[in-house]
C-alpha cells in the first residue's frame, strides 16, 4: 500500500531536508528522505525532487542527476501516472530527464537570485494544485541562478494550449510585468506539468514558505493540496 512520501536526496541537494521537514512537521505526514541509488519506490504516494545543486551542477544543472539509479523508478513512476513535484533543482532534473518540456537557463542578470517573489496560478485540476485556483497569486522565495524557463515557440504556445503552464512570476496584484518577471523566463513562467498534470516543475520553493517565522506560509497551500488528493495518510 502507498503510504509515504520519498524526498530524493542527490549528492549536492540542500533543501532535501528543508523539503521533508516542511512535509513532516508543517504539512504532518511521513515523508522519508529516499537515496539516489535506490533503485525501488515500493510504497511511495508521491516523489518531491528538492531543490540544491545536484552533482554540483557540472555540465549543466540536473544534467548528472538525470542518470542517478533512481530516475529510472521516477520515469516508470510518473508514466503510471504517479505525482512527482520537482522544486527549483528538481525542476532542472525532470526537464533533462525529459520528464518535462523546456530548459532552465541562466538567469537574464546573469546573477543568482535569493528572494521573495509572486507567482500567478493558471491552472488547477492535479494532484499538486487542487487547494489553489487560477488567478491566485501566492508568496514564495527564490534561490537560483539558472532559473529562467525556456522552451522555442511552438513549444510555448502547444504548452499554453494544454494548459501545462501551472503559474507565472507576477506583481503582488496578478500582474505581469518585465520587473515581476527578474529571471527572463519565457512568457514570465514559473511553473509547467507535463501533459498528463501528475508531474510538475516549480522553480520558487513552497517548502521554504510554511511557517510565518521564516516570512510566510504561502507554500503549505501547494504541499497541502497535493496531499490532500493524494490521500497519504498522517
Amino acid at each position: 500500500m502507498r503510504s509515504w512520501v520519498a524526498v530524493i536526496s542527490f549528492p549536492g541537494s540542500n533543501g532535501d531536508q528543508d523539503a521533508l521537514s516542511a512535509l513532516r512537521d508543517e504539512v504532518g505526514v511521513d515523508a522519508r528522505l529516499m537515496d539516489h541509488r535506490e533503485t525501488t519506490l515500493d510504497g511511495v504516494a508521491a516523489v518531491v525532487l528538492p531543490g540544491g545543486f545536484s552533482y554540483g551542477d557540472h555540465l549543466r544543472c540536473g544534467a548528472i542527476a538525470r542518470f542517478a539509479p533512481v530516475m529510472t523508478e521516477v520515469r516508470s513512476f510518473a508514466a503510471r501516472g504517479g505525482p512527482v513535484l520537482g522544486i527549483c533543482n528538481g525542476f532542472q532534473i525532470l526537464t533533462e530527464a525529459h520528464l518535462l518540456p523546456g530548459a532552465l537557463l541562466r538567469n537574464r542578470t546573469l546573477r543568482f537570485h535569493c528572494h521573495w517573489t509572486h507567482i500567478r496560478f493558471e491552472r488547477h485540476g492535479n494532484a499538486w494544485l487542487s487547494n489553489v485556483r487560477p488567478g491566485e497569486v501566492l508568496r514564495l522565495p527564490v534561490a537560483h541562478g539558472d532559473g529562467a524557463y525556456f522552451a522555442d515557440p511552438e513549444t510555448l504556445d502547444r504548452l499554453e494550449a494544454n494548459g501545462q503552464v501551472v503559474a507565472r512570476y507576477c506583481e503582488q496584484d496578478g500582474h505581469l510585468s518585465p520587473t515581476s518577471n527578474a529571471n527572463g523566463s519565457s512568457r514570465s513562467i514559473a511553473a509547467v506539468s507535463n501533459e498528463g498534470g501528475n508531474v510538475v516543475g516549480l522553480m520558487p520553493h513552497p517548502e521554504r514558505a510554511t511557517n510565518p517565522l521564516i516570512g510566510g506560509e504561502d507554500g503549505l497551500r501547494l504541499l497541502r493540496s497535493a496531499l490532500e488528493i493524494l490521500a497519504v495518510p498522517a
